[in-house]
């Protein structure tokens, strides 16, 4: 009897190791926490299929926008932890748990890889009357909370002026879009005078249909020389938005170590070097012990920024 169970033991254990083994043996499903033809979703579109090539199995794109990405983030972390539902996540993760607009924290899901960084550029309606930051910052300064910003609240597109309301000694009114592809029309049809933007909208400032005041980042942008940086104007505020991929938290060890292992590749692909390029972002690849300490680091940054800024709601 006990030999009979034993054999039985082995033959599960068997057939639980090569179901591991077989990962992934159907189609795995990508959220995307924001609508369609947004940033988030703009660089995870080229990455999905290169993901797909190196894990073996069909990679879809699901957008789940709502919430400032939180609706998204919530189906994921209520999913089962088996590796076929992946959240493509930004440091709207962090901001959005300390400004009290999400109940998600970084900590309710595994890390598996980051992938890219976008630097963020203060961007400008057509219709504004600056044609320059001075020109901006001189007009701010005499009009207190009448100018005013489209942003996904307690989000990064809300952190990065907020950055600027205080070093700048300014004070913005804040107009609430969920994702970039909304406040992009907004500020396209001069509903609003500013938003967070980057590289992608260069076409459009060219076209002369928005306007690029300052880049936030250490030196200018060999692809906008005109564009001066932010610490140069002396407003000591560098920000940018990095994305990666998240899996519930329980999620298999040797699936982890497979998603990893594609995300690795996926990332080093020059055809991802080229989309990014297009999208005005930086690959930035961090394997899962890397990213798993930058997450840390960057969740207490977050953290003080929401008390620096007076957003907190914990």
């Amino acid at each position: 009897m006990n030999k009979l169970i034993c054999t039985v033991g082995i033959a599960v254990s068997l057939v639980a190791t090569s179901a591991f083994a077989a990962y992934p043996d159907r189609p795995v499903k990508l959220v995307v926490p924001w609508a369609a033809g947004g940033d988030t979703d703009n660089i995870f579109r080229p990455f999905a299929p290169l993901l797909q090539k190196h894990i073996g199995q069909t990679v879809v794109i699901a957008n789940v926008g709502g919430a400032s990405g939180t609706k998204g983030a919530k189906e994921v972390k209520d999913s089962p932890a088996d590796g076929y539902t992946v959240l493509s996540v930004h440091d709207y993760i962090h901001s959005t748990y300390y400004t009290g607009v999400a109940d998600v924290s970084y900590t309710d899901f595994e890390p598996i890889c980051m992938i890219s960084s976008t630097a963020s550029v203060l961007t400008a309606s057509p219709k504004t009357p600056w044609k320059s930051w001075q020109e901006f910052a001189t007009d701010a300064k005499k009009r207190p909370g009448q100018i005013s910003v489209g942003a996904t609240l307690g989000s990064t597109s809300h952190f990065f002026p907020a950055l600027i309301e205080q070093a700048a000694g300014v004070k913005f009114r804040y107009v609430s879009y969920d994702g970039l592809a909304p406040r992009m029309n907004a500020i396209l049809g001069g509903h609003v005078d500013l938003t967070d933007g980057n590289l992608t909208q260069k076409g459009k400032v060219e076209a002369g249909e928005l306007k690029f005041l300052a880049i936030a980042t250490e030196k200018r942008n060999p692809e906008l020389p005109n564009v001066p940086t932010l610490k140069e104007l002396g407003v000591n505020v560098v920000y940018d938005v990095n994305r990666g991929l998240f899996v519930p938290k329980g999620t298999p060890a040797d699936v982890i170590a497979k998603l990893g292992s594609a995300c690795a590749a996926a990332a080093k692909e020059p055809a991802f070097a080229e989309a990014m390029k297009k999208q005005g972002t930086d690959v930035r690849y961090m394997d899962r012990a890397a990213y798993s300490a930058w997450l840390k680091k960057n969740d207490d940054l977050n953290k003080n920024l929401a008390k620096d800024l007076g957003l907190s709601k914990r």
